[in-house]
C-alpha cells in the first residue's frame, strides 16, 4: 500500500491537493503531527487536521511525533482516523497506550526511530496492529533514506512471523520509486512517500507508479 504524506503538500492549496488525492491510487493519507519537543519541528495541529479529514475520502494514517501522545487519542479518533501510531521512545507505558487507541476504535501502531532496535518490540508486537519504521530521523520532510532500514524490515518481518503477530510493516522517510521495491521485497506492507509524490510533476501519476510496483 502507498500512504502519501501530507507534510509535503502545498498548504496554500489543500483543497486542490485533496481533489487529485481522492482520485488517485493512494491507499491512505499519512499525517505527521510534530510538537517541537519530541522532534525539532512543528507541523500542523487539529484545526488543519479537521479540515483535511472533511475533504479526504481515504483512510487517515495519523503519526504522532509528540510527547505524551496518549493525551490526544480522543481527538485523533474524532477525526475518523483509521490508524494512530505513537513512538516507542515517547511512551513509557506503551501497552496501555495501544489499548487506549484500540478502545477508541482505531488500529494501534508503534513507531521506531532509526537507532531503536526492532528487538525491543518482542514483548509488545502481538498488541500492535502496525509497526512504523522511520527510515530518516523524524522531524523534517525531504531527508535521505537510511539504507539500513531494509535490514530492519527483514528483522521485523521475522519477529512478526515468529510471534504470530498480524502487524503490518510501514516505512516512512526518503521512500522513492527506486528503493520501494527493496523495501517490499524485505517485507514492508505500507510505504509512506512525501516528496516523491507531492513534489512530483504529476502527483496523481506518481501514486499510480507506486501502486503498480
Amino acid at each position: 500500500m502507498i500512504a502519501p504524506s501530507l507534510l509535503s503538500a502545498d498548504f496554500a492549496h489543500l483543497s486542490q491537493e485533496m481533489e487529485w488525492f481522492n482520485r488517485s491510487k493512494a491507499d491512505w493519507l499519512h499525517l505527521d503531527i510534530m510538537d517541537g519537543v519530541f522532534v525539532p519541528n512543528i507541523s500542523f495541529g487539529f484545526p488543519v487536521l479537521k479540515y483535511v479529514a472533511e475533504l479526504c475520502t481515504k483512510p487517515l494514517d495519523v503519526h504522532l511525533m509528540i510527547v505524551q501522545p496518549e493525551k490526544f487519542v480522543r481527538e485523533v479518533a474524532a477525526l475518523g482516523a483509521h490508524v494512530m501510531s505513537v513512538h516507542y521512545e515517547a511512551c513509557p507505558h506503551l501497552h496501555r497506550v495501544l489499548g487506549q487507541i484500540r478502545d477508541a476504535g482505531m488500529k494501534a501502531g508503534v513507531v521506531l526511530n532509526p537507532a531503536t532496535p526492532v528487538s525491543l518490540l518482542s514483548d509488545i508486537i502481538c498488541d500492535a496492529d502496525l509497526v512504523l519504521l522511520m527510515s530518516v530521523n523524524p522531524g523534517f520532510g525531504g531527508q535521505k533514506f537510511i539504507p539500513h532500514t531494509v535490514e530492519k524490515v527483514k528483522q521485523l518481518r521475522a519477529l512478526i512471523q515468529e510471534s504470530g503477530s498480524k502487524a503490518l510493516i510501514e516505512v516512512d522517510g526518503g521512500v522513492t520509486l527506486e528503493n520501494a521495491p527493496l523495501l517490499m521485497q524485505a517485507g514492508a506492507d505500507v510505504l509512506v512517500a512525501g516528496s516523491s509524490v507531492f513534489n512530483a510533476p504529476n502527483p496523481e501519476e506518481a501514486c499510480a507508479r507506486f501502486a503498480s510496483l
